[in-house]
């Protein structure tokens, strides 16, 4: 077996505190060497809870750390200056979701990846999860899909707080971010749609001030007969994460922790539970990119998979801009 892979973490807030350090510490194939935040007081506390080095400037820690690649978990708007950084050194990235805040900068990052020769996979942790593979599976039965239906959601106290509250910062409001997980299994499942049409909103706390959306609807519509909306919400509870597949001999449903059968009826033929329904599908994803740098897998979650996903958004932001409808192919270019 091949020496593990040295990784660090940049950008060390929720997200990575939560998921990537205890996944490297869980996952087979990868150390980490290095932690950095621009906060100095939490680039020391992690350091000191993962006794590696800590760093609050990236070009330094890529330099006397020495990863392999860097996990980086970092507001939306500073993800680019870490893609850019890590390329010019040539070290491979894990991108936390979304890819890019808008489709130009999407493309453009994924001809400086391909310029630099850098491996980057996009942190979408449902693909690494055997609950929505099998899903894919299970579609198999149904016939050609008619109707899908998406729902996410949660409650979010104060959805004005922070960097996410912030359009301009975010590269969108929850669409962009919690719904990025809907929209790569939409994609995964079904393909890109030839229609949106998007209506948000930020009216859940009157009186904040932010213009990041807090809910979404996407009406979806695809030219081979299959129609369906998803819904999207960090300001309604309860917490809800639901993904409905329906043809002309059944349903699919996608719960977390749970896929099912359906027969057209409504009755459940089959189902799958995983206990516990959330198991370290991040670290299954780090080891999953260990191989790819090996050179022993492909990457399914790169740079010219998540283009798609950067033109659905663009595509429902228009349209939510024109109240008309949009063509998420148009942005592809």
């Amino acid at each position: 077996m091949s020496m593990p892979k040295r990784a660090a973490v940049v950008g060390l807030g929720g997200q990575a505190q939560k998921d990537h350090l205890p996944a490297l510490a869980d996952c087979r194939l990868a150390e980490l060497v290095a932690v950095c935040d621009v906060d100095p007081r939490r680039a020391a506390t992690q350091a000191d809870q993962w006794r590696v080095p800590g760093f609050t400037d990236l070009t330094r820690l890529l330099k006397e750390a020495r990863p392999d690649f860097v996990v980086a978990a970092v507001p939306h708007h500073a993800g680019r200056a870490v893609i850019e950084a890590c390329a010019e050194a040539g070290v491979h990235v894990m991108k936390e979701k979304p890819f890019a805040t808008d489709a130009h900068e999407a493309v453009e990052l994924a001809a400086l990846c391909g310029k630099t020769g850098i491996e980057l996979m996009v942190t979408v942790q449902r693909r690494f999860h055997p609950l929505y593979a099998a899903a894919v599976d299970l579609l198999e039965h149904i016939g050609s899909p008619y109707l899908v239906e998406g729902r996410y959601t949660f409650h979010c106290p104060d959805p004005a707080a922070g960097w996410r509250g912030r359009a301009e910062l975010a590269g969108g409001g929850c669409l962009a971010d919690m719904g990025y997980h809907l929209i790569d299994l939409l994609i995964w499942y079904l393909g890109l749609p030839d229609r949106v049409l998007a209506d948000t909103s930020a009216a859940a706390a009157p009186g904040a001030d932010y213009d990041a959306e807090d809910t979404a609807l996407v009406h979806l519509a695809y030219d081979a007969g299959l129609y369906g909306s998803l819904l999207v919400s960090r300001s309604a509870g309860p917490k809800t994460e639901r993904l409905a597949i329906t043809g002309p001999h059944g349903a699919v449903v996608v719960e977390r922790g749970m896929v099912r059968r359906l027969d057209s009826a409504g009755q459940v033929l089959e189902s799958l539970v995983r206990e516990p329904a959330w198991p370290c599908a991040a670290a299954t994803q780090i080891d999953y990119f260990c191989r790819v740098l090996d050179g022993t897998r492909p990457n399914p979650s790169g740079p010219a998979e998540h283009l798609p996903h950067a033109a659905f958004l663009a595509a429902a932001y228009a349209s939510q801009a024109t109240a008309r409808p949009a063509d998420p192919k148009e942005y592809l270019a």
